[in-house]
């Protein structure tokens, strides 16, 4: 029997704040999709570890990160209010509903400024880890799970110092990310290296931590392509999606979804996640196949004893 996780990158605007210009439709609609989506999963019962930026914790802010080691403007846009204000830097109602939701979610970090996490120094990473431990802990909660923004894995070991527990690590690549038959499938559109039914096993690395690589991002076939492909046949994202899930129902492994909020702005977006969560539910209810969130998978891996703390840095 394997399992089947679905993470999201729970950003709103911070997932752009570098950028020159931001994506105002992914950035307007970040709000009203993170709602629609914890509403869709209650009313399948499907959990999921929500990975939080850090700051959205905060129902409001000054702008004075004067403490913190990122480069000058780093916190520019940052525009030192409150939630009501500025909902798209605030999300402390949006978490709360996280916790209120039915379905049993975790709730994960990404970072507190949404920091490429493979690209930076020793001491931002550290900064960034110790800002999310103690926003989380104002709350009440616990950092386990961490998601890289971006996808670039770095400084584990600041993890481990923090008493994380596993974090979702890059899929493999396979013989379409690669050479001419890749080339030729690029030049047609197809996504390579982030469309697979692939199962992964998670393992436990050098620092203690848990992989839980990913196997499928939900909106990794966009724009044109898509719509081009949905008017002679299927998504052919929710088709992988649900090979992957009867993968996982009759094999050993892990089918590790992932998506952004963001990621919904049309109607046909909120369509393609009912077709894969109801058909997850399906499955699930029918066969021998869990729903888990990153943290219970690693907590399967590893032993329940709390790893140690060793902040790095002033706390």
């Amino acid at each position: 029997m394997g399992s089947v996780v679905l993470s999201l990158d729970a950003e709103l605007a911070w997932g752009f704040h570098d950028h020159e210009t931001m994506p105002e439709d992914r950035v307007g609609a970040a709000r009203e999709s993170w709602l629609r989506l914890l509403d869709m999963f209650d009313d399948h019962d499907v959990p999921a570890t929500w990975a939080v930026v850090g700051h959205l914790m905060l129902d409001s802010c000054d702008g004075d990160h004067d403490s913190h080691p990122t480069p000058d403007g780093w916190f520019d846009r940052d525009p030192g209010t409150w939630e009501g204000r500025d909902e798209q830097w605030y999300g402390q109602k949006l978490v709360d509903a996280i916790e209120d939701a039915d379905a049993d979610h975790e709730v994960g970090s990404h970072t507190y400024s949404h920091v490429e996490m493979g690209h930076t120094s020793r001491e931002i990473a550290s900064a960034e880890m110790r800002e999310c431990v103690e926003v989380a802990e104002e709350r009440g909660l616990s950092v386990d799970s961490v998601v890289f923004p971006r996808n670039y894995v770095g400084h584990r070991d600041v993890l481990a110092a923090y008493g994380v527990k596993c974090y979702r690590g890059t899929q493999p690549r396979r013989w379409y990310d690669r050479g001419p038959l890749g080339s030729m499938a690029k030049l047609f559109g197809w996504p390579t290296g982030t469309v697979s039914s692939t199962l992964v096993t998670p393992e436990e690395d050098e620092y203690g931590l848990v992989n839980v690589p990913a196997s499928l991002y939900l909106f990794c076939f966009e724009g044109r392509g898509r719509s081009a492909v949905e008017r002679v046949t299927d998504d052919p994202i929710v088709s992988m999606a649900k090979r992957g899930i009867d993968r996982a129902s009759a094999e050993n492994g892990v089918f590790h979804m992932w998506l952004h909020p963001n990621n919904l702005t049309e109607e046909r977006d909120f369509e393609r996640m009912e077709s894969i969560l109801s058909y997850l539910a399906q499955v699930r209810d029918t066969t021998p196949l869990r729903v888990e969130t990153m943290g219970s998978i690693a907590a399967d891996i590893k032993d329940d004893e709390p790893l140690p703390r060793e902040p790095i840095g002033p706390r």
